[in-house]
């Protein structure tokens, strides 16, 4: 996007049209923040996943513009759970030995404030007649975890009843997660796939109730779909995926294969504000495994929904992007649920001013 500005914006036909050539790049990065993980945002071995739901939204398989970009993001979760995915914390860091008759009554309850670093490459030559992109993401912030309750243990002729209180707050770095996506446009109709995995070396320990790092390697892929009007300025994206979890060397335990759908629908009340909602499921469709199982299957599941809003705004010849969304958790099984925010910064090169069609030439 050499940025002629947001008179490009301003001046469009169809009205929105460089909307969304500006702002899907943006929302590329933005939205596709893949594979950024905290130790509050649950599911899997310990209830944690490689998956963060709500990282794609409005916009997600729009084309954008050649060149680098820069996204960050300050994420905000709050969640908590019951007995079931305290017990599992408690197994994992070594509390107590499953083998016993075990009665956890007890919740958990996590947070995290995140800074999320997205530098991002779009290229102008066609792969496959689509638009490639790549990216590489980490985090640094702070994550803490808590469990609070009454375990009750007996393996007779010997019982045990003690009240707990653990907690744990991480602050570091969290793994590196590179991203390659392909993009295709067919007039409102937009088409992407893509790859993406988790290279662990962020902050990790197998003893600590709550991490930056997730301990193993993963590898992620799926498909998405975005409509965009740019008369109208409707728009609404899916993007489904499966994650494949490799084995955590370190505590033995392979967390099972998850599915997760994050979408958005949204419309531009101007060439450069819109209103919309978001929302994300996310189930896990295999059993975990491995010698370091000890909880069984714990097979995880959650729902969201919430509004979002944005902005696009000319800035230092760029393009500039500032995002809000909220998403509210509901239906969880075997992992916390609560609710997460994200605020994101984005910026890019700006569309180019569509340039004067030439005169046609009538022979009669």
């Amino acid at each position: 996007m050499n940025c002629a500005d947001t008179s490009a914006l301003r001046h469009s036909v169809p009205l929105k049209k460089s909307v969304l050539r500006s702002s899907s790049v943006v929302t590329l990065l933005i939205a596709g923040l893949l594979a950024i993980t905290s130790s509050a945002s649950l599911a899997d071995e310990s209830g944690t996943s490689f998956w963060l739901p709500g990282q794609y939204g409005s916009l997600a398989a729009a084309p954008g513009t050649p060149g680098w970009a820069l996204a960050t993001v300050y994420y905000h979760t709050s969640v908590s759970a019951g007995a079931d995915v305290a017990a599992s914390r408690e197994i994992q860091v070594g509390r107590f030995n499953p083998a016993l008759n075990v009665n956890l009554n007890a919740n958990l309850h996590a947070s995290a404030d995140l800074a999320l670093v997205i530098p991002s490459y779009t290229f102008a030559t066609p792969v496959l007649g689509g638009q490639l992109a790549v990216q590489m993401a980490t985090i640094i912030g702070s994550t803490s975890a808590n469990v609070n309750g009454t375990l009750t243990a007996s393996l007779p002729p010997f019982g045990l009843v003690r009240n707990e209180n653990i907690s744990n707050t991480v602050t570091g770095f969290g793994d590196l997660y590179p991203l390659a996506s392909l993009k295709w446009n067919a007039g409102v109709h937009n088409f992407m796939t893509y790859v993406t995995g988790d290279i662990p070396v962020g902050n990790y320990s197998s003893t600590s109730l709550a991490n930056l790092g997730l301990g193993h390697g993963a590898i992620d892929g799926g498909g998405g779909y975005t409509y965009f009007n740019p008369a109208t300025g409707h728009e609404f994206s899916a993007v489904a995926g499966f994650t494949y979890n490799f084995k955590n060397q370190t505590t033995q335990y392979q967390s099972g294969v998850d599915f997760h759908l994050d979408w958005g629908a949204s419309q531009f009340l101007s060439k450069q504000f819109f209103v919309g909602l978001v929302g994300y499921a996310y189930d896990q469709v295999s059993a975990d495994s491995g010698a370091g199982d000890r909880v069984g299957a714990f097979e995880s599941r959650v729902f969201a929904v919430g509004p979002q809003i944005g902005y696009i705004f000319p800035i230092a010849g760029k393009q500039g992007y500032l995002g809000l969304k909220s998403y509210f958790e509901f239906e969880a099984r075997h992992r916390p649920e609560g609710w997460n925010t994200w605020l994101t910064f984005s910026i890019s090169n700006a569309a180019p001013s569509p340039s004067a069609a030439p005169s046609r030439l009538v022979h009669k």
